[in-house]
Parts: C-alpha cells; structure tokens; sequence
C-alpha cells in the first residue's frame, strides 16, 4: 500500500479564529486599518486591533508569524498565496447573514437552556407577568413615565 498525503488547506492546518473569506471593499479597508495601526503609538494600535476583530472578524494572528508585525503588504501576500479569498460583496453579504442568524440560534438556545437549569431567568416572561397585573390593577401603575 502507498501512502499519499492528502491535500489541505491553510484553514485545516490552523486553528482559524476569524473568517477567511472578504469582499474587495472589506480587504481595502482592512489594508487601511491595517496601515494606520503600524503607524499608530500603542493605544491606537489595540483600537485597530479591536476594530479588525469586532467589525471584520479579522483576527491578524488567523495570518502571521507570531511577534512579527502584520500590515497592508502581509495582507496582499496572504491574499496572493490563498490564505484569504476575495469573494464577491452579494456572496459575503449572504455569509454574514447566515453568520448573523446561527449566532442568534445558538444565543438563543443558550439562554433557554440557562433558563431551563434554573441559572437565569426569562425576563420577557417576567415582563408579560408584570404589564398583565398592572392592566389588571391600573390605581398601583403610579405615574407615567415619558
């Protein structure tokens, strides 16, 4: 029997944190960011960083070596060997969706499950129990609030 390697891509061989896939627009600014953070003191630096992971979910050690700095060129370069893919706005428009509505699922289903083991309380719930029996005895509402 032969052994053959199979074949695998960066993402399998790295454990990837952020996402992999870009619209062109997104990769601008990104390269934008990314040049403003080489060029900025510290505290500005974190904030690049901040912004990259919290709008983008680009997470810059998804890319590089560890301790060496990651601007613009390294992004192309990681652009140019396959390690990001520039795909089409409608198309990742649709991923985030789509990334958008299992995170919501899966926060949903974390907060029935927390309700469901006693660790939380459903607040909506809660609410409903709270509007019902001040329709039912308006004189304890007190003052309207604007």
């Amino acid at each position: 029997m032969v052994f053959k390697p199979q074949a695998c891509n960066f993402a399998q061989k790295l454990r990837i944190v952020g996402r992999t896939k870009f619209s062109q627009r997104e990769i601008d600014i990104i390269a934008k960011l990314l040049g403003r953070k080489m060029a900025g003191n510290r505290s500005q630096q974190k904030m690049v960083r901040h912004t990259l992971r919290t709008v983008f979910e680009f997470n810059i050690s998804d890319f590089n070596v560890q301790g060496k700095a990651f601007g613009p060129a390294d992004l192309h370069d990681a652009v140019r060997r396959g390690a990001i893919r520039v795909l089409d706005e409608a198309t990742v428009e649709s991923m985030r969706l789509r990334h958008a509505e299992k995170k919501r699922h899966e926060e949903t289903l974390a907060q029935a499950e927390a309700i469901a083991d006693g660790e939380a309380v459903d607040w909506q719930a809660v609410q409903r129990e709270w509007e019902e029996y001040y329709a039912q005895h308006p004189e304890e509402a007190g003052p309207a609030v604007d």
